[in-house]
């Protein structure tokens, strides 16, 4: 794609590989990819929110500014991972809710209610969209013979009260293994594996 700028506002978070940046527009923010594996992650981030769109999985996803960056609606991120996981002794996939702070210790409807001060609604709602997350990207990967393995998920929510997929989708989200023998692919692997796959990101 074109190598298009945006004017960046204030730095508003940082973290080990990403920046988050103020956009002009105030209900935007641009995410910038740092690392050689950034532009690998904000492209297959992209293409990963688009075919959720598609399915009907709304997401803070705008469009990917160029390379490194994208724009994304500015959204309340709930403070809980949702884990979703299978293997052969467990084939139905299985969600587990954790604690951003705290990642060892899986936590229950109510815990997580409480910890992320959300509705079990809410909640309820993040564990069913991360089951329907997690069997669209498998299925569409398993066409590319690649098995998704486990995805860590984040949620936010919208000033209207919805709640968006937020954060990214990637290979340091996922953990991605070809289909036949069962190893982890690289980050520039799993892209040329699905980079004709694009939905106009």
């Amino acid at each position: 794609m074109a190598d298009k700028q945006i004017e960046l506002g204030p730095l508003l978070f940082e973290g080990r590989t990403k920046q988050v940046y103020a956009a002009p527009n105030k209900e935007l923010i641009v995410i910038h990819y740092k690392e050689d594996k950034g532009i690998y992650n904000n492209k297959l981030s992209g293409s990963f929110f688009r075919l959720l769109e598609s399915s009907g999985i709304p997401s803070h996803f705008v469009t990917r500014i160029n390379d490194r960056e994208q724009l994304c609606r500015k959204i309340e991120i709930i403070s809980l991972q949702a884990v979703v996981r299978s293997n052969p002794q467990q084939p139905q996939p299985l969600v587990e809710l954790f604690c951003k702070s705290e990642k060892d210790k899986p936590i229950s409807r109510e815990e997580a209610a409480s910890a992320a001060k959300a509705k079990t609604e809410e909640i309820d709602y993040i564990i069913k969209t991360a089951l329907q997350i997690y069997t669209i990207l498998g299925t569409f990967l398993q066409e590319k013979k690649l098995l998704l393995a486990e995805c860590t998920l984040e949620f936010g929510r919208t000033e209207e009260g919805q709640i968006e997929l937020a954060d990214e989708i990637s290979s340091d989200t996922c953990c991605i293994l070809d289909l036949q023998s069962k190893q982890a692919v690289s980050h520039a692997e799993l892209w040329d594996r699905i980079g004709a796959f694009q939905l106009n990101t």
